[in-house]
């Protein structure tokens, strides 16, 4: 039992009156019901309704903590007990550790273009972001060494100016859809190791990897504790029950479990509940066979995609077909800025896409790039509006209608 700051190991028969929680009793809910499209039901009883709608321990519900370290376990081959907290999505344990992490001014080391979520966290610091180049196989080791030639690895004991902080969003990149190979993620976690890195691997599309054998994470490698790992269910189950995890090295985890305790208290406590429940029901197996659906429809959704830009966008723009995720990063050479050609032109043909200069850390900044969603778009959809933002009136060139 924790009292403020006070632990007790409390026998079963204790009766508490120091704790301010409310009596379950009073509240309307009872049990419920929900019905998966599979046809089968989730009865989520009396007794797990009530835990649901309790206060939680901050780092999650321990039920459901030790199914989520059952699963990083297999998933990630760990040979230990991963500390693992749940978070509301994984947003919120990516916007603790850099508020944990980060100082005024401080260097951050991440892809340029990279996910809006991550920079906007990021903003309020006045970061000094050393832009990494990355290509189909997402960041080139090379860039990430001449980022770092200003400094030599025994610096990072003694120059408290120097980077500490590499971001990677290593599967399905946000917005450029690349997936770092293996072998680069083994490169790049030795020059992290060689100039003492914290990696923060943001990972929500690792199970919209397209390959058919997913690339081993920087957790599964990390033999130093250097890995603070991001987890989300919002692409696989559900965003709007804003569930995701974080796994991490003990001492950094402890420092956000404060930060926890005095913000949001703990991830709602019934959203963890009811995925708990429906991972009971469909066991391991069933969790991985549903992920695989969801891996084929969105590589069904991406092929469509690539199809219809290869259609109507050939000649006009360039992409690279993505490895993951839900997106494709397209390049209009001869427009300086997309963000013009969208609101002119692409709103005028009912297509909406997002400017390349909302990726990047200064986004006032002109891109000549547009990130383009395949999740949620029919293949008609896709087939009419995909080239109409970009395709050019009367036969004439981009560049003199943009």
């Amino acid at each position: 039992m924790e009292c403020g700051a006070i632990q007790i190991n409390a026998p079963p028969s204790l009766i508490s009156l120091a704790v301010g929680m409310p009596n379950p009793d009073m509240f309307p809910f009872e049990e419920a019901t929900v019905k998966l499209r599979n046809g089968k039901s989730l009865q989520i009883s009396a007794k797990q309704m009530k835990t649901g709608l309790q206060y939680a321990p901050s780092p999650g519900v321990p039920a459901f903590r030790k199914v989520l370290c059952d699963m990083q376990k297999k998933i990630h081959n760990l040979t230990y007990e991963p500390e693992i907290f749940v978070t509301t999505g994984s947003q919120d344990g990516l916007s603790k550790t850099f508020e944990m992490c980060m100082n005024v001014n401080d260097y951050v080391l991440m892809e340029e273009p990279s996910y809006p979520g991550a920079l906007g966290i990021l903003k309020p610091y006045h970061p000094r972001v050393l832009a990494l180049e990355g290509d189909r196989d997402g960041i080139k080791p090379e860039s990430l060494r001449r980022a770092l030639s200003l400094w030599k690895p025994s610096d990072a004991q003694t120059d408290a100016d120097m980077p500490k902080i590499l971001y990677v969003i290593p599967n399905g990149g946000n917005p450029t859809g690349t997936s770092l190979t293996y072998e680069r993620k083994q490169e790049i976690y030795q020059i992290a190791s060689d100039y003492d890195l914290l990696i923060i691997e943001d990972d929500p599309y690792y199970f919209l990897q397209f390959a058919e054998k997913p690339s081993p994470s920087f957790l599964s490698m990390d033999v130093d504790g250097r890995v603070m790992r991001f987890d989300s269910f919002s692409k696989v189950l559900s965003a709007g029950l804003r569930v995701g995890f974080m796994t991490g090295p003990k001492p950094l985890m402890q420092r956000i479990e404060y930060h926890i305790q005095v913000s949001l208290l703990h991830t709602s406590a019934l959203a963890q509940i009811l995925i708990l429940e429906l991972l009971k029901d469909i066991g391991h197996a069933g969790f991985m066979d549903h992920v695989t659906n969801v891996r084929n429809f969105y590589m069904s959704q991406k092929e469509k995609m690539i199809a219809a830009a290869t259609k109507h966008l050939k000649g006009l723009a360039e992409w690279n077909e993505p490895t993951g995720g839900m997106f494709v990063w397209i390049n209009v050479p001869g427009v300086k800025d997309t963000s013009k050609m969208i609101s002119e032109r692409a709103l005028k043909k009912e297509v909406l896409l997002a400017p390349g200069n909302a990726f990047l850390a200064d986004s006032t900044r002109p891109s000549s790039y547009v990130r383009a969603s395949y999740s949620l778009a029919s293949e008609v959809e896709l087939d009419k509006h995909c080239g109409s933002a970009v395709k050019p009136c009367d036969h004439r060139s981009i560049t003199s209608v943009c």
